[in-house]
């Protein structure tokens, strides 16, 4: 989870995306997708990122945003509206986190019930990588034009449920997660995107905070969690400021998870209709240290022909880390789809027992009884969930792999 980065340049960046919240897309057509309602309303879209791990840079270009009244309209459908960025937008995903946003613009709508949103890249052309329209930057490696989806000219499907209503303006934040959007695909040097994008209102809630800044910044991430899932996270900046906006009212884990350091956890955070700050300066979040350990494995799946069992390597999987702390809550440490080409996935965790508090108390006590314990999960689309412990709590790496039945 290392990521170099230069925080105060990406300080001076971030200021500047914040100060051009200006309406930079122009309205390209507008369909009105049918329907009975009447008047107009406006929609305007915005893009945000999640941390990503690994990476120093992620670069997607945005050709334009569509939208539609029904969920299972295809691209070739009458009703779609087209919000077209002109010229396309290139943006590095990494500078999109803490809070900061992409203004990608507005347009009118007629009043109703949306759906359906398509994000449609650029294609990748130039003859040099720098003009590459989506790339990513390996930490420590160069940059690399990114495989992106052969549908992609049709744009990235989300499905979303957006009310437009007459004379008022429809906010939404395009949530790209770019760690578990970016598949390695084996030795062979080349990134795959494969989009994992949510679509979230904008709305003035969330939670703010400290870490301590004697934490590898860089390396840190910040969740809110519910059951195991987490909703939002993002990086603290180079003052250990975190910001993570755009939450629904409920009660959330704050999970704090930081290269060489155990995981800290605050339980019941409230958000309600206003930012709910847990720690301030002086109270700032400091996770003890930690050794660290892998664990890592593959993932397979059989298919019986005549009296012969093959194996064969799954590529369509996600893997997921987990610890139940001692009465609660479940914690997620990571998700991630595995390699394209070899199946295997890989996770930096804590050695150490985490440290838990209870919202508002910023006073962490350590849960011994899950030292060194996780639980790794792995799903794939039309199989059954897959769940194996991992102990790690002797210091020293843990394989497990998962094998899917014919």
């Amino acid at each position: 989870m290392s990521i170099e980065r230069n925080f105060a340049s990406r300080a001076a960046r971030a200021m500047r995306w914040v100060g051009a919240m200006g309406f930079a897309a122009v309205l390209a057509a507008c369909g009105g997708g049918g329907g009975g309602d009447s008047g107009t309303g406006t929609l305007r879209v915005a893009l945000t990122d999640a941390p990503s791990c690994g990476y120093d840079h992620v670069y997607v270009t945005i050709d334009k945003v569509s939208v539609h009244k029904s969920a299972t309209a295809s691209e070739t459908d009458g009703g779609w509206s087209d919000l077209t960025l002109s010229p396309a937008r290139r943006v590095d995903l990494l500078d999109l986190t803490n809070g900061v946003l992409e203004e990608l613009g507005s347009m009118p709508l007629e009043a109703g019930r949306y759906s359906q949103i398509r994000l449609v890249l650029a294609s990748n052309t130039g003859t040099g990588t720098s003009s590459v329209a989506n790339s990513v930057h390996p930490t420590g490696g160069t940059l690399t034009a990114l495989t992106t989806p052969s549908g992609q000219q049709s744009g990235l499907k989300l499905q979303a449920n957006i009310d437009v209503a007459a004379g008022q303006m429809a906010d939404v934040v395009l949530d790209f997660d770019a760690c578990k959007s970016i598949v390695k695909a084996g030795n062979s040097g080349q990134y795959i995107l494969k989009p994992v994008i949510a679509v979230v209102p904008r709305i003035v809630t969330g939670v703010t905070g400290f870490v301590t800044t004697t934490l590898a910044l860089s390396s840190t991430t910040v969740a809110m969690q519910q059951n195991g899932v987490t909703v939002r996270s993002t990086a603290p900046d180079a003052t250990g400021k975190f910001s993570i906006p755009y939450l629904s009212t409920g009660t959330y884990t704050l999970v704090v998870m930081s290269d060489g350091r155990s995981t800290a956890v605050m339980t019941g955070v409230p958000v309600g209709t206003t930012t709910t700050v847990v720690s301030g300066t002086a109270t700032a979040i400091a996770p003890p240290v930690s050794a660290m350990a892998d664990v890592l494995g593959a993932v397979t799946t059989t298919t019986v022909s005549g009296s012969t069992t093959v194996s064969h390597i799954l590529t369509d999987a996600t893997a997921t880390a987990l610890q139940v702390l001692t009465g609660g809550p479940t914690i997620n440490l990571g998700s991630k789809p595995v390699d394209s080409t070899l199946g295997t996935y890989s996770f930096r965790l804590p050695v150490e027992a985490p440290v838990k508090a209870a919202y508002p108390s910023t006073t962490f006590t350590a849960d011994t009884a899950v030292k060194g314990k996780y639980t790794i999960q792995v799903e794939s689309p039309g199989r059954a969930t897959l769940q194996s412990p991992a102990d790690i709590s002797s210091g020293t790496a843990a394989t497990v792999n998962f094998a899917y039945g014919p």
